[in-house]
């Protein structure tokens, strides 16, 4: 009998497919699943249960007419509250965004649902994604299904704490720094931000340029994000930067590990400082992989730039630019810290732009110089097990300060500056038993690669716990 609550998505789907589960169970065992446990979780923040059902009923009628129901067949999913579902909220987690509602969906939230799936609502986040835990003044704190007086990290918190309580089989994320790795990582489960431009980001409420965020997909099985990846990929004429289709499927080249891939392991990328525990659960993996794929790994040498600071300056530039209009009407209603940011962004003139851009030229050529060395690099997802719903960020890891406040996510946004794809595979647990993750990076336009070195990872330590019932009591 199917575990409705965690089996994997692709599993579901077939289900669905054949006939041997009815899409309308499905959801009303989703529906009763998010009733029973959002209450204390806080990931979803907005709704469409009547809606929901009367498409997972209409889908069991064309099926029972013989129509090909998509490869998401009735699968229910969370859509992070940054992108568009026709008739909800798009708020951001914010007051001053809470009456916007769009009239169409998003690019990847329509193809999902012309490949079958069935949005169920939204998923909260921090304002405007500033932080690495998910809480805002509009709908509250969200808390991790593996502890509750702990955060799933942000801002793709809401999906992640819904998929790894086993309320959706799948949900979006917005990457711009880390925000689906983060949260994934945090949780346990399996978290891609693709190449950038791979998956669209349109329609635009407002046109950004600075170019480091990637939707991607959140999911308790690699095959799922394959799956997933195949529904939403290709060209989008409303974003000038999405990328034509690969010309392949994911899920059809999951298990075509190349020979001779070349391995390198990366503990600090230089500059990070990291907890003995996670570091430990983290290495451990890496061994695991080197054994499952068969080939050595090295330890890589030297340092990359550490363009923390750039990443924040040139995201706080374009958010001023988005939001200056509305920061002095608004002023109350604004996170402070992320009013703060605004304001920093503010400042920020052409000198400083053309000094952040310098140093992120820095890095694109370390890391293009990188992968002439090495077809995968293998790094720590993150410094520390997931810390206090609330916050604040981590101040250090390993009984020491970090030596910039955004080393709590060291390991994440290099890569949103360089474009390169980045997944995290749950590595196994850390402190209090929470999960710690395995961050694998690639090659622009090698998604294809970081499956199927996630698959080879997951086949020989498969993520197959989770938290059925939310542990601990929230604070």
């Amino acid at each position: 009998m199917l575990d409705l609550a965690f089996a994997p998505a692709h599993v579901l789907a077939a289900a669905v497919r054949c006939g041997e589960l009815s899409p309308v169970d499905l959801m009303q065992a989703t529906l009763d699943r998010l009733a029973a446990l959002n209450p204390v979780l806080n990931a979803f923040v907005a709704l469409r249960e009547d809606d929901a059902l009367a498409e997972a009923r209409a889908l069991a009628e064309r099926i029972a007419r013989g129509e090909d129901p998509g490869p998401l067949a009735g699968l229910p999913f969370g859509v992070k509250d940054e992108e568009d579902l026709a008739g909800l909220p798009t708020t951001r987690g914010s007051r001053v965004f809470k009456d916007h509602v769009p009239a169409r969906d998003s690019t990847q939230v329509a193809r999902l649902r012309a490949a079958g799936a069935v949005p169920i609502g939204k998923t909260n986040m921090p304002e405007f994604g500033y932080t690495a835990f998910t809480t805002n003044r509009l709908f509250g704190t969200t808390r991790n299904p593996w502890d509750l007086t702990r955060t799933p990290g942000g801002s793709s918190g809401g999906s992640a704490a819904a998929v790894a309580a086993g309320i959706v089989p799948l949900a979006t994320g917005f990457d711009g720094g880390g925000s689906v790795r983060i949260p994934a990582s945090y949780t346990g489960l399996f978290g891609l931000k693709p190449t950038y431009g791979r998956i669209s980001r349109g329609p635009f409420q407002f046109f950004d340029w600075i170019d480091t965020i990637s939707p991607g997909p959140m999911t308790r099985a690699v095959a799922d994000a394959a799956l997933f990846l195949d529904a939403v990929v290709g060209y989008d004429p409303h974003d000038r930067d999405s990328l034509p289709h690969p010309g392949y499927s994911y899920l059809a080249r999951l298990d075509d590990v190349p020979r001779g891939l070349r391995l390198g392991y990366s503990p600090t990328l230089g500059y990070a400082r990291v907890d003995a525990d996670v570091r430990r659960t983290v290495e451990d993996a890496v061994e695991t992989l080197a054994r499952a794929l068969d080939r050595p790994v090295d330890v890589v040498p030297g340092a990359l730039t550490d363009v923390g600071l750039a990443w924040a300056m040139i995201n706080c530039f374009e958010r001023h630019a988005w939001v200056a209009s509305l920061i002095e009407p608004h002023r109350d209603d604004w996170e402070p810290d992320f009013l703060h940011g605004l304001e920093l962004g503010g400042k920020v003139g052409a000198v400083e732009m053309g000094f952040a851009m310098n140093l992120r030229r820095q890095l694109i050529d370390e890391v293009n110089a990188l992968f002439a060395r090495y077809d995968v690099l293998l790094t720590p997802t993150l410094p520390t097990v997931a810390f206090a719903a609330a916050g604040p960020l981590p101040r250090g890891a390993d009984g020491g300060d970090f030596d910039s406040p955004i080393h709590a996510v060291a390991f994440t946004y290099p890569f949103n500056m360089t474009g390169h794809p980045a997944a995290t595979v749950r590595a196994g647990f850390g402190g209090g038993g929470l999960p710690v993750g395995l961050q694998l990076v690639a090659e622009r336009g090698r998604e294809d690669l970081l499956l199927q070195v996630a698959r080879a990872f997951e086949r020989v330590r498969p993520m197959d716990e989770w938290p059925r019932v939310p542990r601990g009591r929230a604070a």
